[in-house]
């Protein structure tokens, strides 16, 4: 325990309770993100469990106020969550995964950089492998309270224990298509604790957690309501409207819109210059007064056309019953940690 560290404290506190008189495997950040450093994490926890199944819990320090807090009177500390990770553990393994640590500092980092913060079932996209140098199907995460740890009180506002677990790009698709939320409760019974398991092969391939997705999917429709691409953009084309799509993301989008429109609800594609909003009902096109936005309503049968040319195939196809409409599809290439690139899609 450290006195001048009331928040970090508060955290052993938590842990103590939950593995009394356990000294974990820490690893501690020589030189403080405030003073310079690349890390933002200023210490990161690793227990060996070894219930449900074999195990590292890690936690980490520096997402919350550890030290002094800029406003007393918030109610939650520093970004509001610590992280937490479950990694499976081989037998007779006693040196922590330091890959591990390093995805947390990099979530970190990330959050630090841009500002922009995570949350119990929000998901993410990896772009890759979670640990380099792995032969691992784990390509995404989702985020859920860490089912053990929960949030505390600490003499700086409340902290949750925001867990990370890691998905296959089937189970990500999921997420997506049907809900964050859904897709985590149904996992919970193949992952105990939600513990990663990097050898592990897609929930999708069990009947029958690929059937309740599916039957989720018909009945509920897609709770996504945005999705970030990198390789999307929209440009005038003659009369009407050219929408750029990387192969990479077209059956992604096609089915999130299947998923939002039928059940009348609006789906947004933002590029990194702009954005798409796609709604049902009359057919329309049109960017309006606002050159960022295009909006795009379409019919049940434009809706089928547009989702039958969203293939990953490059080319360019015009819409059938979506007048003015072009989708332009390019290819993805995906790149390794280096720049090199590894796959090409379309």
């Amino acid at each position: 325990m450290t006195s001048d560290a009331p928040g970090w404290d508060a955290i052993d506190a938590a842990l103590e309770r939950l593995y009394p008189g356990v000294e974990p495997k820490h690893y501690a950040t020589l030189r403080k993100w405030s003073l310079g450093g690349a890390d933002p994490l200023d210490g990161i926890s690793f227990y060996a469990r070894e219930t449900p199944v074999p195990h590292w819990h890690i936690v980490s320090y520096g997402m919350s106020e550890l030290y002094s807090a800029p406003n007393p009177d918030a109610e939650w500390s520093g970004w509001g969550y610590e992280f937490t990770f479950r990694v499976r553990r081989s037998p007779g393994e006693t040196e922590p995964p330091v890959w591990a640590a390093n995805f947390l500092q990099n979530l970190a980092r990330y959050n630090f950089s841009s500002g922009n913060g995570f949350a119990a079932n929000l998901q993410v996209d990896l772009n890759g492998p979670i640990a380099l140098g792995y032969q691992t199907l784990i390509r995404a995460v989702a985020f859920v309270e860490d089912p053990e740890l929960g949030t505390i009180d600490t003499p700086f506002g409340r902290v949750r224990f925001l867990q990370v677990f890691g998905l296959t790009l089937d189970e990500h698709a999921a997420t997506q298509t049907w809900s964050v939320e859904a897709v985590l409760k149904l996992a919970a019974a193949y992952a105990p604790l939600f513990v990663t398991d990097l050898r592990r092969k897609s929930f999708t391939g069990i009947r029958d957690f690929a059937d309740k997705v599916a039957a989720g999917r018909r009945r509920d429709g897609s709770s996504t309501g945005s999705l970030a691409v990198a390789e999307f953009a929209w440009l005038p084309d003659g009369d009407g409207y050219r929408l750029i799509v990387g192969a990479h993301a077209v059956e992604r989008i096609a089915a999130i819109l299947r998923g939002r429109l039928r059940f009348g609800r609006t789906f947004v594609v933002d590029g990194p210059d702009s954005s798409v909003e796609f709604s049902s009902g009359s057919y329309g096109l049109g960017a309006g007064n606002d050159s960022h936005i295009l909006r795009i309503v379409l019919t049940d049968e434009a809706l089928d056309h547009l989702t039958g040319v969203l293939v990953p195939l490059s080319g360019v196809s015009p819409v059938p019953e979506a007048p003015g409409l072009i989708v332009d599809v390019r290819q993805s290439l995906i790149r390794d940690s280096d720049g090199n690139v590894v796959e090409r899609i379309g």
